[in-house]
């Protein structure tokens, strides 16, 4: 192993378990049509509220691969909770390895879902660093850190998905 590969080993077992912050969001209809259109989905259930309710919907769905953008609209301010977690031990991981170059990559993308995510609802996403290590591919480093945000119904507290992330950095 190159020099300091102890230390990062070292760095990647501390993020384990850490949190990477809590989120409240409130699903809009207008974001979900937009990202609906965008990947390229020409379901009316994501435009009409009569199409999601013939489908057996309470309301307007948002698509299957939602949460991967859900917390980037809908994220107010003023919701935000206030013992919010500060800082994300991603970065503690990441920022080293990035100083000295390659990529960063989006790996595997998993969502599990307890229900269908609508619009109105409001969420609230806690999310964990599940796990962190390095391999060695064709004489490079790969440092795989694996996220999971638990989004859940911010009135009653029960799951609603669970969006699993891998982020790659290749040296």
């Amino acid at each position: 192993m190159a020099d300091g590969a102890a230390s990062q080993e070292e760095v990647l077992k501390g993020i384990i378990g850490q949190p990477t912050g809590t989120s409240k969001v409130v699903v809009e209809r207008g974001t979900v049509q937009h990202f609906a259109d965008a990947v390229l989905s020409t379901s009316p259930i994501y435009h009409s509220p009569d199409a999601a309710e013939a489908a057996g919907f309470d309301a307007i769905p948002a698509p299957l691969t939602w949460p991967f953008a859900m917390e980037f609209s809908g994220k107010f301010d003023e919701i935000q909770p206030n013992d919010a977690p500060k800082g994300n031990p991603l970065m503690t991981a990441l920022g080293p390895l990035m100083a000295k170059g390659g990529l960063i990559l989006h790996g595997e993308q998993e969502f599990i879902y307890h229900r269908p995510v609508l619009v109105g609802d409001v969420l609230l996403g806690e999310g964990t660093i599940t796990d962190a290590y390095q391999k060695e591919s064709k004489g490079r480093t790969m440092t795989f850190i694996v996220s999971e945000t638990k989004w859940s119904d911010d009135t009653t507290g029960e799951p609603v998905v669970t969006a699993r992330f891998n982020l790659i950095h290749r040296a």
